[in-house]
């Protein structure tokens, strides 16, 4: 079985795969102070509640945008599953795809899982939006190389920052506002996040596709893909487990033949 770990700016998703059937799926607040031990113990009891044994898995994959976190991460994979771990980004480690910029070493891990997933299972050409501490569009051309995108700031981050920075503005919980104009202080904020939230999306997806020249299918994930796909006719698709299955795709790439594959 296959380790797969995710880890984010604010969350690391912990995965374990028997051939391509997800047998489990956790999650831990991205922490660089925990060690390795104490995330070994933590995931070794969820294995064991969902009937898995540790001893069971046979190869791992790590794909993180935290730098701090892959040390720690390596070696929970050696202590306590013995194997060693692929770490996407890692010399020798085949994508299967080009990364056409001009400074490639800088992509974000969880990037190029995604457009390596999104390409296998919807072809392209593509824009793939991941809805995470930022909200990245990421474009795919139709042989599957990677050909950039754009980045802006999470909606929970605008949203923290709009508290922060304006000493009137309470902290408000994301949703979906059913008026546009907001007839108090929470509904104008709420208003304004979330429909323009969806005019950033609509926006960028609108000139992205101007700008390659073709129509593009357009897939969505992160927690929260669900409440702005159903929101705008830009998004073409909802993939929640698009990035595991990016980690299932890498891992088979680049251990065919070989235990554990």
């Amino acid at each position: 079985m296959l380790l797969a770990i995710d880890s984010g700016n604010t969350n690391i998703v912990f995965a374990v795969y028997d051939g391509d059937l997800l047998r489990g799926e956790w999650r831990a607040s991205t922490d660089s102070e925990r060690t390795a031990d104490e995330l070994g113990v933590w995931l070794t009891q969820l294995l064991t509640i969902e009937g898995l044994n540790r001893l069971d898995i046979t190869s791992a994959i790590v794909a993180s945008v935290v730098p701090a976190m892959v040390f720690g991460l390596k070696t929970l994979c050696r202590r306590y599953f013995k194997c060693e771990p692929l770490v996407v980004g890692d010399e020798g480690v085949d994508l299967g795809l080009n990364i056409l910029l001009d400074r490639p070493e800088e992509v974000g891990a969880d990037r190029l899982v995604n457009a390596v997933a999104a390409h296998k299972y919807y072809k392209g050409p593509l824009i793939v939006i991941d809805f995470g501490t930022a909200t990245t569009f990421d474009v795919v051309d139709a042989e599957g190389n990677y050909c950039g995108g754009a980045i802006s700031p999470g909606i929970n981050l605008s949203l923290e920052a709009l508290h922060t920075a304006a000493a009137k503005l309470p902290r408000v919980a994301i949703g979906r506002p059913k008026n546009v104009i907001g007839r108090a202080t929470v509904p104008a904020m709420r208003s304004g996040i979330f429909w323009g939230y969806v005019g950033l999306i609509e926006g960028l997806v609108k000139r992205i596709k101007e700008e390659f020249g073709a129509e593009m299918l357009v897939v969505a994930t992160g927690g929260l893909a669900p409440l702005f796909g159903d929101a705008t006719k830009a998004i073409d698709v909802l993939d929640a487990d698009l990035t595991l299955r990016g980690l299932l795709e890498i891992n088979r790439r680049n251990t065919v033949g070989r235990k554990g594959a």
